[in-house]
């Protein structure tokens, strides 16, 4: 009697485990599975890099005006670095040295030095990288990574040794001459050294309408405008790479053009902010195309960057893929200096800093920078550390478990981590840029010190800057602190090293002009 009982306890149990199990069973079958990622996979890693994109341009950095939600919730989600710098204060350098990881004094390419002209058929490009360069898209593809660049490229043609195919990126496109990248509707993009056309008429954004500015109508703006909006093709092939290699890990350097002028926009976009500001109807002429509504135009063109940021994050998230990608996002320079005028510095765009692009002072070189990494960074975490965008060399070598070649950075890794104990500090930081009368600058700690003018005066005096008490540079304190500026002449004798143009020579200039 005993065993029977026993048998039918046991009999029961079985039968209520597989029932149970059939049920579990049937209900994950109804419910869609996102796609799992391996955890010892290689983290994917996206940097995202505006262009002309001031300081105070987005939420998380104190604009007020400007809608930018998804930057604001990478930041909140994530590390917003306070004290980040670009390399130098204009675009192609800016790219060369974020790539090569090296400062404005040893960089290969330290200016805009351009080649062609802007028409279809003279489209020449910017000095090339050389041959045997090594960029970040080679370390990353030397760690097992697919690379990709998207956007602005501006480091040399398909035709020549900067095309990058060569230059560690398997796949490319964008555009690749920067001069190209004025018109947000050109007649063509470049993918893998080969023409996408565009349907898109081809217009000289820099040419102005023949009327009387006060007979211009919008009628006659209309010729600035085409079809194809060229962000939005680039976003598409970015989101389709993502795609194509979402089974092992990738590198994606996204250098997106906005909002470097032209200010040029989907009218739909504009017409939300011109709502929302009361702008009444304004011709601003510049070199670049005249509009009647700048405010809401930049304000819109800044807001549709963060469109293609949440693009990217809903992609990530489509494949699976969000919780094992880092995102990154900075800014190659300050604002311009001719959309600030354009817009009465309605924005404020640099933030409480001096100067803007082209310049060594706050305003031109303080750059925005946020880091994302679910799981590995803490949420809504703010950093204070002195770092560069040329520390993205040792700092993606560190996080790929690749050596880095010899380079000017260091791994901001650590911190990124909230390992600030072992977070390697830096005595100095170096700029050097030949254009705008040739400047150079140091930041040391807090004290920052820059000359300017060079060019004109090989004795240019230092200013100096304590930026702990005076972040908009204006008390210049070099007469009380010669020790300082000795320390900061030796630093920038240290690091500049000769270029292999003239014209980016003002240092220690060897030629004499007849």
């Amino acid at each position: 009697m005993v065993k029977q009982l026993l048998f039918h306890y046991r009999y029961s149990v079985f039968v209520f485990l597989l029932i149970f199990l059939s049920q579990i069973n049937s209900l994950t079958a109804q419910t869609p599975r996102r796609p799992a990622v391996e955890k010892s996979r290689k983290p994917n890693i996206i940097y995202i890099y505006a262009d002309d994109l001031g300081y105070g341009e987005i939420g998380a950095y104190g604009q007020q005006k400007i809608k930018t939600p998804n930057l604001d919730r990478l930041a909140k989600e994530g590390m917003r670095f306070t004290q980040h710098y670009t390399s130098t204060p204009v675009c192609a350098p800016a790219r060369c040295m974020l790539l090569t990881g090296r400062n404005g004094g040893r960089s290969y390419i330290r200016g805009n030095y351009e080649l062609g002209g802007f028409a279809d058929n003279l489209e020449g490009g910017q000095m090339p990288l050389p041959e045997g360069t090594f960029t970040i898209g080679h370390l990353m593809q030397r760690a097992g990574y697919k690379t990709a660049a998207i956007g602005k490229w501006g480091l040399g043609l398909h035709s020549n040794t900067g095309d990058p195919n060569k230059q560690g990126f398997d796949y490319f496109y964008g555009y690749l001459d920067q001069k190209q990248a004025h018109s947000y509707y050109p007649t063509h993009l470049w993918e893998n050294g080969k023409w996408d056309k565009l349907n898109n008429p081809y217009v000289d954004v820099h040419k102005q309408p023949a009327k009387p500015k006060e007979q211009i109508t919008p009628e006659d703006l209309a010729v600035y405008k085409g079809k194809e909006y060229a962000v939005d093709k680039m976003t598409n092939n970015a989101l389709q790479f993502m795609q194509n290699n979402k089974n092992a890990p990738f590198f994606l350097y996204l250098p997106y053009s906005l909002p470097h002028a032209a200010l040029q926009v989907p009218d739909a976009d504009i017409n939300y902010y011109i709502k929302l500001f009361g702008e009444k109807p304004n011709l601003t002429m510049s070199n670049y195309v005249p509009t009647f509504y700048p405010l809401s135009t930049y304000a819109a063109m800044v807001t549709y960057l963060d469109k293609q940021v949440g693009l990217v994050q809903e992609q990530l998230k489509k494949l699976g893929l969000d919780q094992n990608t880092i995102i990154m996002f900075s800014s190659d320079n300050g604002p311009a200096s001719s959309v600030v005028a354009a817009t009465d510095n309605f924005f404020n765009s640099a933030g409480p800093f001096r100067g803007m692009k082209q310049d060594l002072y706050e305003g031109g070189i303080r750059s925005p920078f946020i880091v994302n990494w679910p799981g590995k960074i803490q949420p809504n975490k703010v950093s204070d550390l002195i770092s560069v965008q040329y520390d993205m060399m040792a700092t993606l070598a560190e996080i790929a478990g690749v050596k880095a070649p010899a380079n000017d950075g260091i791994s901001l890794l650590p911190t990124m981590l909230g390992k600030d104990q072992s977070q390697q500090k830096r005595p100095y930081i170096y700029f050097e840029f030949p254009e705008k009368g040739g400047q150079v600058a140091v930041r040391m700690g807090n004290w920052k010190g820059v000359r300017t003018n060079i060019k004109q005066n090989i004795n240019a005096p230092w200013q100096l800057y304590n930026l702990a008490s005076d972040i908009g540079e204006r008390k210049d304190l070099a007469a009380e602190h010669p020790e300082i500026i000795k320390q900061m002449a030796a630093i920038a004798q240290k690091e500049h090293r000769c270029p292999h143009i003239k014209e980016w020579e003002f240092v220690d200039p060897k030629f004499t002009s007849k």
